[in-house]
């Protein structure tokens, strides 16, 4: 994976093997050969393009229904209560909050996107959907109803998908606490099958990652072939926008928290996190520095209980990381459209996003894969993401560094509001990736 998520009752996963060549490094040879081969090939390289293209098809087809059983599972074993669980919600939403606000007024303030606007070509029917649109809210959520349980999966409607799968994760915890008060275990049935599913999911979508190094070079030379070198400015100022904005939300959003809410100094907070930092950024995954993680929180002198809640439970609905990339990201593909999108669209798209992030726990490459889901379900074009794709693996540490700093925080603000407990510091779960 990734970049969140972590199974919250010490369920197992299997630890893939870690490839020889990492697939960051994988990604970057791609596009320096695809830098190389594209002028050669000039506009025969069309056709390459096209096939890059098919990557973002299977991601598509394989990202819906990992969605819903990522958050039927957490759901399902998700277990929090109190004061904690209140404090937990309330931060973890007004972060995320934040974090899409910061991402959507970067776009907007910068306007970034228009400098891809000749290399995207969206649709006509695309253009045509956005043209003096309004967006009616309760238009919008009756159609949030889906007519069947399958249309939603079909067309790859997030919220939809994400209506039944809470739905679904709801009712699965209600029986499953009627069965524990009666001493029943049948529903531990429902819970390994869950978990099997899951696990099949991940695996395939993760065969389909495997592709996405070849889908770069298809697209880079196709791009270079067709345009030049014209479409790196654009995607400079990609990932400007989003390593900018992850790195406002941290230095302002969180410090602020820290001084005036958990009365913590700075130094010894980034003492203590100086370690997971470098950990997520090499390893591309919130998931995986989730030890070093609890190690930190242990020498802040944070509560096993407040940990346990904001870096174990928490992390499968708390992703500011993904939540600001994609209102960034979302504007910006709407930007190189030609597409542009009311005070009331945005909105809309900014809920998708919120509801999108909450249950990729344990998705490979979550920000990209979700990011695809929104635009499909928004009805924005996709042509654009496979050129994205090409710079992806970079703000993606972008991202997992700021999962795994809101993690620390949201444990920290947690614990100022819980009392201290003296129990045994939390195990967690070895690490799918």
């Amino acid at each position: 994976m990734t970049e969140s998520g972590v199974p919250t009752d010490g369920a197992e996963h299997r630890q893939p093997r870690r490839p020889r060549i990492p697939l960051s490094l994988q990604i970057v040879l791609g596009m320096l050969l695809g830098l190389l081969v594209g002028p050669l090939l000039g506009a025969k390289a069309a056709r390459l393009g096209e096939v890059g293209g098919l990557v973002i098809q299977l991601i598509k087809a394989t990202a819906a229904p990992l969605l819903f059983l990522a958050i039927v599972q957490a759901l399902l074993k998700t277990e929090v209560r109190g004061r904690g669980a209140l404090r937990l919600f309330f931060w973890a939403s007004l972060n995320a909050s934040i974090a899409l606000f910061i991402g959507i007024s970067l776009s907007n303030l910068f306007g970034a996107g228009h400098l891809l606007q000749d290399f995207a070509k969206p649709s006509p029917e695309a253009l045509a959907g956005y043209a003096n649109k309004n967006i009616d809210f309760i238009a919008t959520l009756k159609g949030l109803t889906p007519q069947s349980l399958v249309t939603p999966f079909a067309e790859n409607l997030v919220l939809s998908i994400v209506l039944i799968a809470v739905l679904c994760g709801a009712g699965l915890r209600r029986v499953k606490n009627e069965q524990r008060a009666r001493g029943l275990e049948a529903y531990r049935a429902v819970e390994d099958a869950l978990d099997t599913l899951l696990s099949m999911m991940e695996t395939v979508l993760g065969w389909v990652i495997k592709l996405v190094p070849f889908a770069v070079f298809m697209v880079v030379a196709k791009s270079v072939g067709e345009h030049g070198f014209a479409p790196l400015a654009g995607l400079a100022a990609y990932v400007g926008l989003g390593l900018g904005g992850l790195l406002l939300h941290v230095v302002v959003t969180y410090q602020i928290w820290l001084v005036f809410v958990a009365r913590m100094n700075l130094l010894t907070f980034w003492r203590a996190a100086k370690e997971p930092i470098v950990y997520a950024a090499g390893a591309n995954s919130s998931l995986a520095t989730l030890p070093i993680t609890l190690n930190a929180l242990r020498r802040l002198k944070v509560s096993p209980g407040a940990s346990a809640l904001g870096a174990c439970v928490g992390t499968n609905f708390n992703n500011d990381g993904i939540i600001l990339y994609e209102g960034m990201a979302l504007l910006f593909v709407a930007q190189a459209s030609g597409i542009d999108l009311s005070v009331s669209q945005q909105l809309l798209l900014a809920l998708t996003c919120l509801l999108a992030a909450m249950g990729v726990a344990g998705v490979p490459e979550a920000g990209f894969i979700s990011l695809a889901l929104v635009l499909n379900s928004a009805g924005l074009p996709l042509e654009l993401l496979p050129l994205l794709l090409t710079v992806d693996w970079l703000i993606a540490r972008g991202r997992s560094v700021t999962n795994v700093l809101s993690d620390m925080l949201l444990s920290i603000l947690v614990d100022r509001g819980m009392p201290r407990e003296s129990e045994p510091s939390p195990r967690p779960s070895e690490p799918q990736h």
